[in-house]
């Protein structure tokens, strides 16, 4: 057919469209939608009836707002090499042999991140060496038991951990029986050994400790410590003194905090008996200096408290004697509240580490080897979520600190 001006028969219009000099493009993918993941998204979407002429799709290209691009012959597709932290949008276009078809309308937004990352460190166990330097990991949004991710610079218990979202910092308890006042660090985004990160102002064991992005916070610790001090986690070099807490104490393990506010709760003076078991809370505004100030109080008093948190809500698990987990809102002030029970009674110096949604606890004196979780923005008892790595043929592993890379305070 040479000539395809005027008025076409309809017998003339089909075989103008079955002609292979008559090309088209494929029609325009729909229900495109995409899921972050660590320098990396995975992009779904439907594709188009109309597959153009020829009639055969042969691939799809995603194209992110940046300009990244991934082909593949099916639903879904990978994009790699985009930066965590950033937010990208992705538009989906058809292929056959006469080229690419139109592009999709944007999907959502997303922002790739490292894995939300739980990170038990040190303690001791019952037999040798009593104390021991292994780095665990979990990753918090499944559940499991721990992986190895690297070593301390050395063995030690009743540290305390805190960190960003590229870095965890562990200031040093005890090293074979003895205070220290080192503090180490390492990268959460890679396994490896931990670093000399500074030292501390004092040489205890048994701290609170908080942090935001750019900033952690210790206080109080043995020998009934009442001072704060912190450092810059993106630097190294020594803490610098913050502040004083409302009552010197020792005995618990890590705090809340949101990106302003760090609260720490519970702990004891043994100077004072009727301080035995403190049902303090005291908070700091992490970007200042400055003495703490009361927040309200827990619904039990008690020492070897854990404490994380999400941006909004700070938990607080056992302590001596104890299997209450309770809860406060960050930004406000006032008592704790009931959220719910761990699994085991007189679940003490265990440490917590949180991600978005949920909080690990674990690494008490009596039911050494376990993890357990909750979800924080709801309430209830406690559930299995794995164990900690095993040592020198055991699990039995107790006074842990803990980190991670997406609590409350990032």
């Amino acid at each position: 057919m040479s000539n395809r001006n005027g008025v076409w028969s309809l017998s003339a219009h089909l075989q103008a469209i079955g002609d292979t000099n008559w090309l088209m493009p494929p029609g325009v993918p729909t229900s495109v939608s995409a899921a972050a993941g660590d320098t990396q998204a995975t992009v779904t979407f439907t594709a188009p009836t109309f597959a153009g002429v020829p009639g055969t799709i042969t691939g799809f290209k995603v194209t992110s707002s940046a300009g990244e691009t991934a082909t593949g012959s099916s639903s879904p597709i990978t994009v790699s090499s985009l930066s965590n932290g950033t937010a990208y949008t992705f538009t989906v276009q058809a292929q056959n042999a006469t080229g690419f078809g139109g592009s999709s309308s944007a999907s959502g937004s997303v922002t790739p991140a490292l894995p939300e990352r739980a990170f038990y460190m040190g303690g001791t166990i019952s037999v040798s060496p009593d104390y021991i330097d292994e780095i665990d990991v979990f990753t918090i949004t499944s559940t499991g038991n721990a992986s190895d991710w690297g070593n301390l610079t050395s063995g030690q218990d009743f540290s305390s951990g805190c960190g960003n979202t590229t870095r965890g910092i562990n200031f040093v308890g005890r090293t074979n029986g003895n205070n220290s006042n080192s503090i180490d660090y390492f990268s959460t985004a890679s396994s490896g050994n931990a670093s000399d990160f500074g030292d501390d102002t004092v040489t205890a064991n048994d701290y609170g400790t908080v942090s935001n992005d750019t900033r952690g916070i210790a206080a109080g610790g043995s020998g009934d410590l009442n001072n704060i001090r912190y450092i810059t986690i993106g630097s190294t070099g020594n803490a610098t003194d913050f502040g004083d807490l409302t009552i010197a104490r020792l005995a618990y393990k890590g705090g809340s905090a949101s990106s302003t506010r760090g609260v720490f709760g519970g702990g004891f003076n043994s100077g004072s008996s009727s301080l035995y078991n403190l049902n303090t809370i005291d908070y700091v505004t992490i970007g200042s200096t400055g003495n703490a100030t009361d927040f309200g109080d827990l619904t039990v008093g008690r020492n070897g408290v854990g404490s994380s948190s999400s941006s909004t809500r700070g938990l607080f698990f056992g302590g001596n004697g104890n299997n209450t987990i309770d809860y406060i809102t960050i930004a406000s002030t006032g008592d704790a509240t009931d959220f719910g029970d761990l699994p085991n009674n007189s679940q003490n110096s265990g440490a917590a580490a949180a991600g978005t949604t949920r909080c690990l606890y674990g690494g008490t004196t009596n039911n050494a080897g376990n993890v357990s979780y909750v979800t924080i923005a709801s309430t209830g008892n406690a559930s299995d979520f794995g164990d900690l790595q095993l040592t020198g043929g055991t699990s039995f592993k107790r006074a842990c600190s803990a980190c991670s890379n997406s609590h409350g305070g990032l």
